[in-house]
């Protein structure tokens, strides 16, 4: 049976734990390749242990980070491009419509849905999560953000794709759990919303302008202090979290106060300037 012409690319940092649920899902592509930032757990030994290509990277803290130097240096065999996270585990049927719809495709890249587990619980509701991870190398990269002198974050976790070209979607799922557990999420957010933070300050100085509508919204509640109450109520209010239990609860006031942490952290270093 031939496999699938898409390389898929999964970034990592020493992710013992999911990384073994995510490389299993993989084995009907014609190409793996992960991308890791100097782990020191058992990362490497669990890549050889699937026969995958390990590709070490060590960030100079400046542009480009992690996904665009991989577009940009390491040989990648196929068009077609899966970014993922070792938290994010392919479904058959993902596999198989992306299979389908990438050959002979007019289309440059297709928008990826997931489904999201909180607390070891599906979420059926609430804030959906999408990315556009999937896109044909030649077609473009991730979006460049001035961040030399003060981010501390090694790959594109904020960025957008920049694509070239006709952008469809897959309506396949993919699982996203993290086996990492609360402490993780909660110190993964602490640097995003650090980042976050910094990067508002910087806009404040050269304009909200090659910005998603999504994220000048985004900016525009950050700046009215409501942020937090309004993701809260949409999420599980008004997107139906509720219906998700405790679980949905918790996940709507974690992200709620993710928003509280960069408004915040952006008084902060207002007060310290």
């Amino acid at each position: 049976m031939s496999k699938i012409s898409i390389t898929v690319v999964v970034s990592v940092k020493n992710e013992e734990l999911n990384l073994p649920h995510c490389l299993e899902k993989l084995s009907q592509f014609s190409e793996v390749v992960v991308i890791d930032s100097q782990s020191t757990d058992s990362t490497p030994e669990i890549v050889k242990q699937f026969g995958f290509k390990i590709v070490d990277f060590n960030w100079d803290g400046k542009f480009p980070k992690k996904r665009n130097w991989t577009l940009r240096n390491v040989p990648l065999k196929n068009d077609w491009i899966l970014f993922l996270d070792a938290d994010e585990f392919l479904t058959d049927s993902f596999i198989k419509e992306i299979g389908a719809k990438t050959k002979d495709s007019n289309f440059k890249g297709f928008w990826l849905n997931y489904n999201n587990y909180f607390m070891g619980k599906e979420l059926k509701y609430g804030d959906k999560m999408k990315k556009l991870a999937l896109f044909k190398k030649d077609s473009g990269e991730y979006e460049q953000i001035q961040e030399d002198s003060w981010s501390h974050l090694d790959m594109e976790v904020h960025e957008h794709p920049i694509i070239d070209g006709e952008i469809g979607k897959i309506g396949s799922p993919i699982i996203h759990k993290d086996y990492k557990g609360l402490e993780h999420y909660i110190a993964r957010h602490n640097a995003y919303s650090t980042w976050e933070a910094k990067r508002y300050l910087f806009l404040l100085k050269t304009g909200f302008n090659k910005l998603t509508k999504r994220q000048k919204v985004k900016y525009q509640f950050i700046n009215s202090g409501f942020l937090p109450m309004i993701y809260f109520l949409g999420s599980f209010v008004f997107k139906l979290g509720f219906l998700d239990g405790l679980a949905g609860y918790h996940l709507a006031k974690y992200k709620a106060n993710y928003f509280f942490q960069i408004q915040t952290k952006i008084a902060e270093l207002k007060h310290t300037k």
